[in-house]
């Protein structure tokens, strides 16, 4: 998954890093002191990171995830619109070998009028907000899949197959990735519904 190639930042590159990348929160800058940064490269925007951005001394816990070139930041707010002015500005890039991540990527951090489309690979990818018993797991992790790529076309469109978890249901869809990295669903095949999960209308 996208989200597993994270790297800490230590404290002085933190706190360095954030000095640059506040101005772009305005009222919610992040007191140094008490800022952690995760970061990682991005294949599909070359010579930029993804970082995540938090301070867990706050209660809640603040959060913010930024893509980020020094002297440039874009700060991401669960809509698709800074991900596509992303895909102009840099441009994207993608390929055979990343358009998986960056469909990992692009669900990860968008969220729609009712909910997120949230990708699982592996049972053990579900929210679970009780654990199901052993014979149910087993017969959903069967149906469950990676995500694949299922062939492209000449003008540079990718075609994938993924299962999502979407508010209570399981589902497998179809996911059209343009060259420009626009991104679209089709054939939606209903797999569960009324799966014991965790609510995620109100995010991570």
């Amino acid at each position: 998954m996208f989200s597993n190639a994270f790297v800490k930042l230590d404290k002085i590159e933190a706190q360095e890093l954030i000095s640059e990348i506040n101005p772009y929160f305005k009222d919610n800058a992040f007191a140094p002191e008490n800022v952690t940064i995760l970061s990682q490269d991005m294949s599909f925007y070359p010579g930029y990171q993804f970082l995540d951005i938090a301070d867990f001394s706050a209660t809640p816990a603040v959060r913010k995830f930024v893509v980020f070139k020094s002297g440039f930041v874009n700060v991401l707010n669960w809509t698709n619109d800074p991900i596509y002015r992303l895909n102009e500005i840099v441009p994207i890039k993608l390929n055979q070998e990343n358009v998986a991540d960056y469909v990992r990527f692009f669900f990860s951090y968008i969220r729609g009028r009712h909910g997120r489309f949230i990708i699982v690979e592996s049972v053990d990818d579900i929210a679970w907000s009780e654990e199901p018993p052993a014979a149910a797991r087993k017969a959903i992790g069967q149906m469950i899949a990676p995500v694949q790529i299922m062939g492209s076309d000449k003008d540079g469109t990718f075609h994938l197959s993924a299962c999502m978890v979407f508010k209570d249901s399981l589902f497998r869809t179809d996911i059209h990735v343009k060259a420009g990295g626009t991104v679209d669903l089709s054939s939606e095949e209903l797999l569960i519904e009324d799966m014991p999960v965790l609510d995620d209308t109100f995010g991570l």
